[in-house]
């Protein structure tokens, strides 16, 4: 195995860890390792130093290609139907999901450390998503005149692309589903869906309340394992690849997509910046704001803020507001109802962050909140850190914190907020928070980014395209944009 494909193993998806091991009760150190029996998939709660949950089998390489088979031999049917028909079975899919809704959310909380209230929210998010594209469907997807004559008229149709390989991470999950397989589905294509080894019983889970509607046998296929997963369904015979997790595994995938020659989307990593300018009055509904984007679902979110730039004159009173607000949300138990922050998705992760944040601090970085594990709690937890005096040589600037890090730099000029905000590979989204209507758009035009928000307008919903600039992805989800990625547009040009 040479070191590329290696590579492309360990980053298949935002949880990086292969299959990991039951914890022992007495294991202190709640190290996580490779599971020697690559059979299984061991799923643990990183709320609650690593406890087992449960277990499922890793697909085989037959189980991958009979997935990939039943897709396409279901594939003639479903694309077949009328719109209003896949409506009808995919309705029946949201109906089963809101009645389990309770079980899909306790799940995510203890599988992921996502707080169990935001779970909540991620499992109604999702099927507000998938009534919307069900709602736009037929707007989106019906022929299109393009031209008529007396004696000629030419329409476009659009028609599914096929079998689509849909690889995602842990950190959305019902969310993401939706996100990613909702238009694709309800356009015609059937699924493979991959998701992240770091939440098996989910994946099994959802396998269960797809069984249990009345969407047809081979529409929607689950597979479970790792980044050697992902790559032998990238390889098989798929019409197209849709994935959201790191960017360099977007460029593995890419790369395969290019030699097959089928399309791919992707939504990757983000360094998405937040600027402050001084007309704005610092309410307290804008200070939650600014950490709550920051800090939710522990700062685990693709397009979060991860870097706050602010004008000078308002620099300090924003460090301690922002400090001073985030120092009271209670740090826990994700299945706790009061919890806020939740803890990370692996003791991987923690490593992570803690490398970045010891980074920034050998290189003159001054930690304000944080900077450490909270004491008296077994698990992936990391104190929300606010960290100050950041230069652009630190890896807190240069890479995606993907954990509850929020590095805050000051600015003096427009000019000068708009470099720093655009100094990065990435591009997903940015915010600018002014009052200044003109100066938003004159910033917003500048700014390289797949969406850009003034105050606290959320560019985030299902008619909106999503997806990023630079190394942030290709392609576009939501409304007219995402309905045009999952299908390919034919001309049928005919006398009238």
């Amino acid at each position: 195995m040479g070191p590329n494909r290696e590579r492309f193993i360990d980053r298949m998806s935002h949880a990086v860890v292969r299959t990991r091991r039951p914890i022992a009760q007495q294991d202190t150190d709640s190290s996580i390792s490779k599971e020697k029996d690559l059979g299984k998939l061991i799923s643990t709660n990183p709320s609650r130093n690593y406890e087992i949950i449960g277990e499922v089998p890793i697909s085989t390489e037959r189980d991958i290609r009979g997935a990939v088979e039943r897709a396409r031999e279901a594939l003639p049917n479903w694309a077949g139907m009328s719109l209003d028909e896949r409506s009808q079975r995919l309705t029946s899919f949201i109906e089963v999901s809101k009645s389990r809704a309770e079980e899909i959310a306790q799940l995510i909380a203890r599988e992921t450390g996502r707080p169990i209230r935001s779970s909540r929210h991620n499992v109604q998010r999702g099927n507000d998503y998938l009534e919307a594209y069900l709602e736009m469907a037929g707007k989106y997807l019906a022929p299109q005149v393009t031209r008529e004559t007396a004696t000629e008229i030419h329409q476009v149709f659009r028609e599914p692309r096929g079998v689509v390989a849909a690889i995602l991470p842990w950190n959305y999950p019902f969310m993401n589903v939706a996100w990613q397989c909702g238009q694709a589905l309800i356009a015609g294509n059937t699924i493979v869906y991959k998701n992240s080894e770091e939440n098996p019983m989910f994946t099994e889970l959802l396998a269960e309340l797809i069984d249990s509607s009345d969407v047809p046998r081979g529409v929607f296929n689950v597979l479970y394992g790792d980044g050697r997963t992902g790559e032998s369904l990238a390889n098989q015979d798929i019409d197209m690849i849709t994935f959201t997790g790191s960017t360099r595994t977007g460029h593995a995938l890419a790369r395969i997509a290019a030699e097959r020659f089928v399309p791919i989307v992707t939504e990757l990593g983000g360094s998405s910046p937040l600027v402050l300018f001084d007309d704005v009055e610092l309410t307290d509904d804008i200070i939650a704001y600014i950490a709550n984007s920051r800090f939710a679902n522990s700062g685990q979110t693709c397009d979060s803020v991860k870097r706050l730039i602010v004008q000078n004159n308002r620099f300090g009173e924003v460090v301690n507001r922002v400090c001073h607000y985030i120092s009271g949300q209670k740090i826990g138990d994700a299945s706790d109802e009061d919890t806020e922050i939740g803890p990370l998705i692996a003791k991987r992760q923690v490593d992570l962050i803690e490398a970045q944040v010891q980074d920034a601090i050998n290189r003159g970085a001054k930690v304000e909140l944080g900077g450490a594990k909270p004491e008296g709690l077994l698990g992936a937890y990391y104190l929300p850190t606010v960290l100050t005096d950041v230069k652009p040589d630190m890896r807190v600037w240069q890479e995606e914190t993907f954990g509850p890090i929020l590095p805050i730099v000051a600015f003096e000029t427009e000019e000068e907020a708009i470099r720093m905000a655009n100094d990065t590979i990435y591009g997903l989204t940015a915010q600018v928070i002014t009052n200044d209507n003109s100066r938003f758009q004159r910033v917003a035009s500048q700014l390289k980014a797949g969406s850009v928000g003034q105050n606290r307008v959320n560019t985030r919903n299902p008619i909106n395209p999503f997806g990023g600039y630079k190394e942030s992805g290709m392609g576009r989800l939501h409304g007219e944009f995402g309905f045009n990625e999952v299908t390919q547009a034919k001309v049928v040009s005919a006398e009238k």
